[in-house]
């Protein structure tokens, strides 16, 4: 398979602009880049953190429509690679037949996780406590730098804070939290769907947003499906820091080739190394 095309789905708080390492990075190698925002985060961020209406309102479904159609308009399937929340929008694209292989990297929780790391719940209800208007939820730099960013300095953290941190729309927020209590809920995902693309789960050893035994327990519902599903956790990353390694990049880029083109890696169960549900043939 001829793969020319890679699309990067920003998380939950960040705008597009946090994918910029990883944008120049694949240009540099000749791959056609799309880092497209979420619907409504068009524009100067400064004017979105002051008005975040053009996106309160978004929902999960909302959010997963609008990559698809984005995909849809593509001549061939694209590497989809998703981060945080855009990492659950990776694995539902997948599941409905999108793309040529997926990456979720520190994914927020898709529906079937039986039970949600304390970390997880008290970020998502310390951030709700500071709503604004009761439609969209603020980090605080001191917020981001603690929870998203613990690996860099503080100036390094607010520098980031200021280039892509967004409010969040607490639709969203809601939606994943509560997604084992809704019947319907947009977080879900067939797990056993033998017919989707190649995925790889990616997990920080150090990440206090979604923490890699987050990330496993995502891994282990896909147990049952004959699928290529794989987990991969780097020891040293924290949440936010997956967003600054090309070395990351790199290796999220050479699976997804290998995967896409129906190679086979070889996997040993170590924490460093990667865990392989189904092996291509």
């Amino acid at each position: 398979m001829n793969i020319t095309t890679i699309i990067l789905i920003p998380g939950l708080w960040v705008t597009a602009l946090c994918w910029e390492h990883w944008v120049k990075h694949y240009s540099e190698k000749g791959y056609g880049v799309i880092a497209p925002n979420w619907p409504g985060m068009e524009g100067d961020i400064e004017l979105l953190r002051r008005d975040p209406s053009s996106f309160a309102n978004l929902g999960l479904t909302e959010v997963i429509d609008h990559y698809e159609q984005i995909i849809g308009e593509l001549e061939s399937p694209p590497i989809i690679i998703g981060y945080g929340f855009g990492g659950l929008v990776t694995q539902i694209l997948l599941d409905r037949g999108w793309g040529a292989a997926g990456v979720a990297i520190a994914s927020a929780p898709v529906k079937g996780i039986a039970r949600l790391p304390l970390s997880v719940l008290k970020l998502a209800f310390s951030v709700l406590g500071k709503s604004h208007s009761n439609k969209t939820a603020s980090l605080t730099a001191e917020q981001f730098h603690r929870a998203f960013a613990n690996s860099l300095t503080e100036t390094e953290s607010l520098d980031a804070f200021k280039r892509c941190v967004v409010p969040a729309p607490n639709r969203v927020l809601f939606q994943t939290a509560f997604s084992n209590f809704i019947s319907d809920s947009a977080a879900t995902v067939n797990f056993r769907n033998d017919a989707r693309a190649p995925l790889l789960l990616l997990a920080g050893g150090k990440d206090r947003v979604t923490p890699s035994s987050l990330i496993k327990a995502n891994f282990d519902l896909y147990r049952e499906s004959k699928a290529d599903t794989d987990y991969k956790e780097f020891p040293d990353q924290t949440h936010f820091s997956f967003l600054r390694e090309t070395k990351v990049a790199d290796y999220v880029l050479g699976w997804a080739l290998c995967r896409a083109n129906g190679s086979k890696l070889t996997a040993f169960p170590n924490q460093t190394d990667t865990w392989s549900v189904q092996l291509s043939a």
